[in-house]
């Protein structure tokens, strides 16, 4: 039987946790990348369809390639930051479910589907996307997930090659610096926002 976490997990997970804006100067390992991805994966999704398709920019090279892409306030920190994830996603994801849901015919339920695939592929790489989000924290990193920047001009760059792949978000990942960060936003109470019927 699962047991709570202890504070200290949900702060580091949650409470405490914040979108960065700026990293220190520390490397972020491809080993690093790997356990990201070991953990996110775990997180479900519809039929365990796992859409999302990720291209780490670890290299200058690559980072710079990336801020051509991005709209001038986003630029830079991903030139600075050690690494940033582009979280895509495959509108043809069904064609690995053979393999990905092997216990019934799935792939049946989307082919010929492509608003179904595209809706599918948005919703699911969403939620691994703060998958990522919750196993680079879980592993001791920070992320600066952001929209703002052209879709279409990183899909040429990145995914050229797949064309069933497009962008989702994209996230800078480091070990954050407080200095770079703003005041925490408001967070609503629970009327707000919830019922309960």
């Amino acid at each position: 039987m699962n047991q709570p976490l202890d504070k200290a997990a949900l702060d580091q997970l949650f409470n405490d946790a914040r979108t960065y804006n700026g990293y220190h100067d520390r490397p972020v390992s491809v080993e690093q990348l790997h356990a990201i991805w070991d953990l996110m994966k775990m997180g479900p999704t519809s039929a365990n369809m796992l859409p999302a398709r990720l291209i780490w920019c670890h290299s200058e090279q690559s980072k710079q390639q990336l801020a051509d892409c991005a709209g001038d306030g986003n630029k830079e920190k991903i030139i600075a930051a050690p690494a940033t994830v582009i979280i895509g996603m495959d509108y043809n994801f069904h064609e690995h479910l053979p393999e990905l849901f092997p216990h019934i015919d799935a792939k049946s339920w989307f082919e010929g589907d492509a608003d179904g695939r595209a809706e599918a592929a948005m919703r699911n790489s969403s939620l691994q996307g703060a998958y990522f989000i919750l196993a680079a924290r879980a592993l001791g990193l920070d992320t600066g997930p952001m929209s703002g920047f052209d879709n279409g001009a990183v899909d040429a760059a990145f995914f050229g090659n797949q064309p069933s792949v497009k962008s989702n978000f994209i996230s800078t990942l480091g070990y954050g610096d407080p200095s770079t960060i703003f005041d925490r936003s408001p967070r609503p109470a629970f009327e707000k926002f919830n019922a309960i019927i």
